[in-house]
């Protein structure tokens, strides 16, 4: 059995709107803590898109899977301090499609607890090569919130 497994990592806050949507979590290419030895986060899409600016493009958040099997999903999410009275997140499949719409799976709607928001989750699922997956995030706050730290894992079984 094989394993392809991308890892990425952001502690670059990022602000979430408080406009009740879901957001993709972007994560910067090859820095850092991340690990990407079959190429499933790229600037250089497989679809022939290029991202110029990670921190302001929602491609920066996809993983692109190399492979088809069975991928588990792993995530850690902490959220910067706020009035918020729900955090909300998912794992999406193809979050980009605006015809069709996006396949959502895992989503969490969580109080927040006593001291710093962290939050870790999994899920498994079958991947598909030319389908990318993302990490979205909400909260039900009346102004913008920080995301200050996030990882976002994808390990393939073939």
């Amino acid at each position: 059995m094989t394993v392809y497994i991308c890892s990425l990592k952001t502690d670059a806050p990022q602000s979430i709107p408080a406009d009740g949507a879901y957001h993709i979590v972007r994560f910067p290419f090859g820095s850092g803590e991340s690990y990407d030895a079959h190429s499933m986060h790229q600037a250089a899409q497989p679809d022939g898109y290029t991202v110029t600016n990670w921190a302001t493009d929602d491609r920066a958040g996809l993983i692109w899977p190399s492979t088809a099997g069975w991928g588990q999903l792993y995530a850690m999410i902490q959220w910067g301090d706020g009035s918020y009275t729900e955090l909300r997140d998912r794992f999406v499949r193809d979050p980009l499609n605006l015809s069709t719409g996006y396949d959502s799976t895992a989503t969490d709607h969580r109080p927040p607890s006593p001291g710093m928001q962290c939050f870790t989750k999994s899920h498994g699922l079958f991947t598909a090569v030319g389908t990318p997956l993302a990490l979205l995030v909400s909260h039900n706050d009346s102004a913008a919130r920080d995301l200050v730290l996030a990882e976002f894992k994808l390990a393939i079984h073939t």
